[in-house]
């Protein structure tokens, strides 16, 4: 998995499923989503503000920080890991924030009446 750097390599991170270091390629950043919520959401361009985890972007990992309830100590108090789990599944797209339905602000043409 991940192997020792040698100084002056780039960021250092310690992944909270295996507790391995890597580099900040190598690692996956999970944040709290906030508002309140304990939902833990991926941070896939690594720029979301607040404090950050980091996993290695596989299963094992993922499976290791769920039986270690990382999460909720890594980002105080966060657990719902639902988006997390959605990232690792194959063919699913990245979920950084969960999408709000809103109504069309003019209705379509043909329906005025």
């Amino acid at each position: 998995m991940a192997e020792l750097l040698e100084p002056g390599h780039g960021p250092v991170r310690t992944c909270i499923g295996c507790r391995k270091q890597g580099s900040r390629s190598q690692l996956v950043r999970l944040v709290a989503q906030g508002s309140g919520s304990s939902a833990v959401i991926v941070d896939v361009r690594r720029r979301m503000a607040g404090r950050g985890a980091w996993l290695h972007p596989n299963d094992k990992c993922l499976a290791l920080a769920i039986k270690r309830r990382a999460f909720g100590r890594a980002l105080r108090g966060a657990g719902d890991t639902a988006a997390v789990e959605r990232f690792f599944l194959p063919g699913m797209p990245p979920v950084e924030a969960p999408a709000v339905a809103g109504k069309p602000s003019k209705p379509e043409s043909g329906s005025e009446n």
